[in-house]
């Protein structure tokens, strides 16, 4: 049987060599990794039910229409994969940072 990797010969050099040749998959992954946390910090948020909770449900969808937008606009403007995973990356920091500093103690 022969040996079929699932990954091209071109995503194992971009993944070996830190290439940045097509799709970022390292900081993908990351992205990735980082939401999750953004994600359990917001539903603790959620769960709460007050107006915090509100406001904060309210921001998500109207942070998440804008970055949608910015993403599509910096790809029309001839933005890279890996600039515009940056800028998800650097949102999604932003955010983490702003809901850990509300956690309750």
């Amino acid at each position: 049987m022969p040996d079929h990797h699932s990954f091209s010969a071109l995503d194992r050099h971009a993944a070996l060599s830190g290439s940045d040749n097509g799709f970022p998959w390292y900081a993908g992954a990351m992205l990735a990794v980082e939401a999750s946390e953004v994600v359990r910090l917001r539903c603790e948020k959620l769960s709460r039910g007050d107006e915090a909770a509100g406001q904060e449900a309210a921001l998500m969808v109207s942070e998440k229409i804008a970055a949608a937008f910015e993403a599509a606009a910096s790809l029309l403007a001839g933005a890279t994969p890996a600039t515009i995973v940056q800028r998800y990356r650097e949102h999604v920091a932003a955010n983490a940072r702003r809901l850990s500093a509300n956690e309750a103690p």
